[in-house]
């Protein structure tokens, strides 16, 4: 019993490592992408056999790009990875009239799902101010630590609203699809690029400006992704598997 509760005491006084803290439960999110090679290394989501999404500058190499799927730790192969070329990429367009931060990625061959790769519904409303969402990815949950983690961590935030975002961010006044969370005394610093924030069980965020990260009392600017959903749709239905024709947007 001395031992539960001096255990419990360092960790209410901060004395255990952060780091192990906000690593996630291994594989409690199959829908968590990693894109590699290419001169690629970012967090996507899977939300079809086929399709990921990711942020604009997060857009992989066609045939270079490797989609891991199924992955927690990215040192050793854990026997649970489905590791995929991407074929095809399309980049919202255009990239500023406004500003949008989002890709679309196809597959070279469909994810197959089970209990490790699964599929992340998109979002049928919008993220409320208040609403608490996790952030995952393989980045670093300490300021200015900025070498990956080979562990997916994650990390609990709420969603902040969209007057106290474009009050912290005046710059991005006109920069209209975007989602803020973290505020002060919340975990806000995840790095790496195109993090994912799921609210509700849904698809509702790609990280987009990483603020977190240089104030720890800013939140992270996230692409609202309540928004793209019939574009996303729409992609998916013109652009099938079965499509020949090389999309204009693919890099």
């Amino acid at each position: 019993m001395y031992l539960l509760l001096l255990a419990a005491a360092f960790v209410l006084s901060g004395a255990y490592p952060l780091e192990d803290v906000r690593e996630c439960e291994p594989h409690s999110r199959p829908w968590h992408v990693r894109l590699h090679g290419g001169g690629v290394s970012c967090s996507g989501a899977l939300i079809d056999q086929w399709w990921i999404v990711t942020s604009f500058e997060c857009a992989p190499i066609s045939y270079e790009t490797v989609a891991s799927l199924g992955e927690h730790d990215s040192s050793v192969e854990e026997g649970t990875e489905q590791h995929i070329l991407v074929s095809d990429v399309i980049k919202h367009s255009p990239y500023r009239s406004p500003l949008h931060s989002l890709t679309m990625v196809r597959l070279s061959a469909p994810a197959r799902f089970n209990q490790f790769v699964k599929q992340i519904p998109l979002p049928t409303r919008c993220p409320q101010t208040g609403e608490i969402c996790s952030i995952s990815g393989w980045g670093s949950t300490e300021p200015n630590q900025y070498d990956p983690s080979p562990h997916l961590k994650c990390l609990t935030v709420p969603v902040v609203d969209d007057m106290t975002c474009l009050n912290t961010f005046p710059s991005y006044l006109y920069w209209g699809v975007m989602v803020c969370a973290g505020q002060p005394n919340t975990d806000n610093c995840l790095t790496g690029r195109s993090n994912v924030m799921v609210c509700a069980g849904k698809l509702q965020g790609l990280t987009w400006f990483n603020h977190g990260c240089e104030d720890p009392a800013h939140p992270t600017v996230y692409t609202k992704m309540c928004e793209y959903t019939n574009w996303i749709k729409e992609m998916m239905a013109t652009y099938s598997p079965e499509a020949t024709t090389a999309f204009p947007w693919t890099t």
